[in-house]
């Protein structure tokens, strides 16, 4: 790792760290036409609290433990499950509110409960491109409690299903409830990324980023995703980013670099004031989002480093949002970052900091 903060007395805010040191060997399931080679494929992870999920065909939930008081905290293997049909997982959003998991394979919404992960019987959202939840929906926390300390109503959760050829809304509490369809413009590109903060949904096709105002049912193009005169030498990306209720981060490649703060990122997560970025060198930045200015550089994995596991990006100081690194070939470079992702809960990782102020005492117990 290398730290490189433009002001030398700053402390870096992040620092990496080995969150599950084994995902993909330790389960390895028969062919399959989702994975023909027999090798498991992590295609995406979420994590929150004391939990982390990783996915593929199967869902393999993993919690914290400390089974020796002796030894420090690890996350183990609580229970794998397959998918429906064993079909590929490609996203996962945890709301944290309800309780609740939204898993997509195959192009269907499937609806599960957590901490348990046990399904929830409510009819799969079919034929879905690709969908989102409403972020600021997402940094509910539950219980949430009024100033008197007495718990609130939940409230329902606003989700946008993104299909060919329309957008569906959906509010969700104890049950998925439909709202309207809001079709798109005849011959439009397929939407391949979709956030939403509010009434404003920020979708992005192979061409162009765009912005449709939920209650209007308007659509505007906003910027390409490409404004360069010559192609890319490498796929071009779209990348979105809630930045506040009212503000999208988007980049667009200029032929130099994109758009704004950062050149070619291949993923960016914010955690407030900071947005972390993976770039294709593997090397992973952080820029502030108030000054724009680079805080830290954490540069691609050393030879000595690349016989380790895949690690995690964590912080030091105790944010709500927390990110971390993910594979998703079971051939590739096990060194190699592939993936950000962001987890809004924060999750919870083992330390040794400030363990030598720790010591046992006896605790005296009353009798009942």
């Amino acid at each position: 790792m290398t730290y490189a903060p433009q002001n030398p007395g700053d402390v870096p805010p992040f620092q990496l760290q080995r969150l599950i040191p084994d995902v993909i060997e330790p389960y390895v399931y028969e062919s399959s036409a989702s994975s023909p080679s027999g090798k498991v494929q992590v295609r995406c992870a979420q994590a929150i609290r004391n939990l982390c999920r990783v996915f593929q065909r199967r869902i393999i939930r993993f919690a914290l433990q400390a089974d020796d008081p002796n030894k420090l905290e690890s996350y183990t293997v609580i229970s794998r499950q397959k998918m429906p049909g064993d079909k590929p997982i490609d996203e996962i959003v945890l709301i944290p509110s309800l309780s609740r998991a939204l898993v997509l394979s195959h192009h269907q919404i499937h609806f599960y409960t957590i901490p348990s992960l046990d399904p929830i019987p409510i009819k799969p959202v079919r034929h879905v491109v690709t969908f989102t939840v409403d972020d600021q929906h997402l940094k509910r926390l539950v219980p949430q409690l009024s100033a008197s300390g007495i718990p609130l109503p939940v409230e329902p959760v606003e989700i946008c299903v993104v299909k060919r050829s329309s957008i569906a809304l959906y509010t969700m509490k104890d049950r998925l409830v439909y709202h309207k369809e809001i079709p798109l413009p005849q011959g439009s590109p397929t939407i391949t990324l979709a956030r939403r903060t509010g009434k404003a949904l920020c979708i992005a096709d192979k061409l162009y980023h765009s912005i449709l105002d939920l209650e209007a049912s308007s659509l505007f193009q906003v910027i390409p995703l490409s404004q360069a005169f010559e192609p890319a030498p490498f796929v071009v990306k779209p990348s979105i980013t809630v930045i506040s209720q009212i503000m999208f981060l988007i980049l667009s490649w200029t032929g130099a670099s994109t758009l704004g703060l950062y050149n070619k990122r291949r993923r960016s997560c914010l955690d407030y004031p900071y947005i972390t970025s993976l770039l294709p060198n593997d090397t992973i930045e952080i820029h502030s989002v108030e000054t724009q200015e680079i805080i830290q550089v954490i540069s691609a994995a050393t030879p000595s480093f690349s016989s380790s596991k895949p690690t995690s990006l964590t912080k030091q100081s105790t944010h709500q949002r927390s990110s971390s690194t993910s594979s998703k070939n079971a051939d590739i470079d096990p060194s190699q970052r592939l993936n950000l992702i962001s987890s809004i809960g924060g999750y919870l990782v083992p330390s040794t900091r400030r363990s030598e102020k720790m010591r046992t005492v006896p605790v005296k117990l009353l009798r009942m």
